[in-house]
């Protein structure tokens, strides 16, 4: 069954292909609320941070000029060349002006926001076709929001049949609803997913992995991306810096209880976590609802109204120590107590992985998970 899903969803991820003189050319076609202008600077990200490349960007949504401040706000926050853009203009002027000057300025990539209306029309289609033969891109991709369901299909055929797409970006791609959209688009088009946007923060774009998404569509999990997140969002020195401690028989204390906790936010807290665990997928959304990112929040709230004596002697907090914490930010006492349990649990684990660093040990387990797999 796993084999057959792979198979229909594509063998494998895809990459993009920027082998031309440069600037390489991505345009991003799709419908007006697929999170568009969104995934344009979340690709210009990843191309900026995972492979190295000048990214320059620019918008030819003439109907939306919030659509154009929108793209500069996200592209001065991400490091990517902003190329300005009128209202007034033509796309295709737009585009020509922007490609001279990403030309002048050795830019690498040049990704093209193009307008998107909130259905499919002949206006609509008929300009895109015109921008699409002016500037010739390299890449044309498709960017659909995954829940919208039988839609996101019918959508997909009408951008099929109009230009020739090179790929596919899944969008809002959280839950189940992602695998009956990504099985839908992949046969309707024939073209490969090449990502998935899995939140709404910037670095929130995946590579699509067919055999992934298999393995969480039939309840298996996808470690193997959850290992990765660890591997690229947690910061290796202070692993290090962590493991070496606590082999050295200095403990675990509240200061490295709340580094953990933060880095727990930044890969998308702990529903997202859970959502790559094998077996998640058949536990009631009632349960997994009950799990709440904001209990990161809070229990990092709890720490910082700790004094520092108290986060590297947690031995210290008794009674009226734990009324003053309370207290100092705004929650009850079983939240204090909670947290102090907590720590004690992740330090009796700590312990145990004392002898390896956490960063190798789960490098190991993908080298262990692929050899099974192959």
């Amino acid at each position: 069954m796993q084999a057959e899903l792979v198979r229909v969803m594509g063998s494998a991820n895809e990459e993009l292909n920027l082998r031309t003189q440069p600037p390489a050319i991505i345009m991003m076609a799709g419908l007006q609320g697929a999170g568009k202008t969104t995934t344009v600077a979340k690709l210009g990200r990843h191309l900026k941070e995972k492979k190295k490349k000048r990214v320059g960007v620019v918008s030819a949504d003439v109907y939306r000029p919030a659509a154009i401040k929108q793209l500069q706000t996200l592209a001065d926050d991400n490091g990517l060349k902003f190329f300005e853009s009128d209202a007034s203009e033509k796309p295709v002027d737009i585009v020509n002006r922007a490609l001279d000057a990403a030309k002048r300025q050795f830019i690498d990539v040049l990704i093209v926001d193009t307008a998107g209306r909130l259905h499919i029309d002949d206006q609509m289609m008929g300009e895109i076709k015109e921008l699409h033969a002016a500037i010739n891109p390299i890449e044309t991709l498709f960017v659909v929001d995954s829940m919208t369901g039988q839609d996101a299909a019918n959508t997909a055929k009408a951008f099929h049949d109009a230009l020739p797409l090179t790929g596919v970006i899944l969008t809002k791609a959280d839950g189940d609803a992602r695998g009956g959209a990504a099985l839908s688009i992949r046969h309707i088009t024939g073209k490969p997913i090449k990502f998935i946007g899995v939140g709404e923060k910037t670095d929130a774009l995946e590579p699509f992995y067919p055999d992934r998404l298999a393995s969480r569509i039939l309840g298996m999990g996808d470690m193997l991306s959850l290992i990765e997140d660890i591997e690229n969002k947690v910061d290796k020195k202070k692993a290090e810096k962590l493991a070496k401690k606590i082999q050295k028989g200095k403990g675990f204390d509240l200061n490295d209880f709340k580094e953990q906790l933060q880095q727990m936010q930044d890969m998308g807290g702990l529903t997202a976590m859970m959502d790559k665990l094998p077996g998640m997928g058949g536990i009631p959304k009632d349960v997994k609802d009950k799990v709440n990112d904001k209990d990161l929040a809070r229990q990092i709230a709890v720490i910082n109204s700790m004094t520092p004596q108290e986060r590297q002697f947690p031995g210290l907090i008794k009674g009226s120590r734990k009324q003053r914490i309370a207290d100092g930010c705004g929650l009850d006492l079983q939240a204090v107590n909670r947290v102090l349990t907590q720590h004690q649990m992740m330090e009796k684990m700590m312990k145990k992985f004392s002898k390896g660093n956490i960063v190798g040990m789960m490098r190991g387990m993908k080298a262990n998970m692929r050899g099974m797999r192959m």
